[in-house]
C-alpha cells in the first residue's frame, strides 16, 4: 500500500470517529507509522488530506457501498432499501454512534473552502444518482411525470436524518420509523401508479 493510500484510509477512520477538527496531524502520524516529511510529500496540508478523502469516497461509492448493498438485489425499489438497511446495520453495529462520513463532515465544516464544499456536493450527488437510477429503472411502477431527482433527494434526507437522529438519542428506532414512513411513501407511489394505468 503506497503512502498515500495509508494516509487516506487512516484519515477516512479518523475523520469518522474524531471529525475533522479533533483529528491531528501527529493522529495521522501515529496511524500511519509515517514520518512527517512522507505525509508532507504526499499530502503538503491537513485540508489536502481532507480533499483526498473526500474524492477516495466520491470516486467509491460503489465499491465501498453500493455494491456491497445491491449484492443479490435486482429489483429497482428494493435497492434503495437495501442501502437503508446497511445503514441501519451500521447503526446497530456501532451502538448507535455510526455517523454518515460525508454527513458528518457537512455539518462539522459549517463554511469550508470551495473546492471541500464542491466534493461534498459531489459526494451528495453521486449517491442521489446512483438512488434515481434505481427510481427511473423501476419505470412504470411509478407513477408518470415523477420527479426522480427530487424523489432520490428525499431518500437522502431521510436517510441522514435519520442516521443523525439515531446516533444523537443512541435509538435505532429513529433511523426505522423515517425508513418505514419513506417505505409507506413509496407504496403509495405505486399505488397510484396502478390507478393511472
Amino acid at each position: 500500500m503506497s503512502a498515500r493510500e495509508k494516509i487516506v484510509r487512516a484519515a477516512m477512520e479518523l475523520f469518522w470517529l474524531k471529525g475533522y477538527n479533533s483529528t491531528s496531524v501527529a493522529d495521522l502520524l501515529s496511524r500511519t507509522q509515517l514520518n512527517s516529511g512522507s505525509l508532507y510529500h504526499v499530502f503538503p496540508s491537513k485540508q489536502d488530506v481532507l480533499i483526498g478523502v473526500l474524492e477516495a469516497y466520491r470516486d467509491g461509492i460503489y465499491p465501498m457501498l453500493l455494491e456491497p448493498a445491491w449484492s443479490g438485489v435486482d429489483d429497482p425499489i428494493e435497492k434503495i432499501f437495501a442501502l437503508l438497511r446497511r445503514y441501519r446495520t451500521m447503526i446497530v453495529e456501532t451502538e448507535c454512534t455510526y455517523g454518515c462520513p460525508i454527513g458528518s463532515l457537512a455539518l462539522e465544516l459549517h463554511e469550508p473552502d470551495p473546492r471541500v464544499r464542491e466534493l461534498i456536493a459531489e459526494n451528495f450527488e453521486n449517491w442521489t444518482a446512483a438512488i434515481e437510477g434505481c427510481l427511473v429503472d423501476a419505470g412504470a411502477r411509478l407513477p408518470a411525470g415523477l420527479d426522480t431527482r427530487a424523489l432520490a433527494q428525499f431518500v437522502l434526507t431521510a436517510m441522514e436524518g435519520g442516521v443523525m437522529q439515531a446516533r444523537t438519542h443512541r435509538d435505532v428506532g429513529y433511523f426505522d420509523r423515517a425508513v418505514a414512513q419513506l417505505r409507506a411513501h413509496f407504496d403509495l407511489l405505486e399505488t397510484q401508479a396502478k390507478v393511472d394505468a
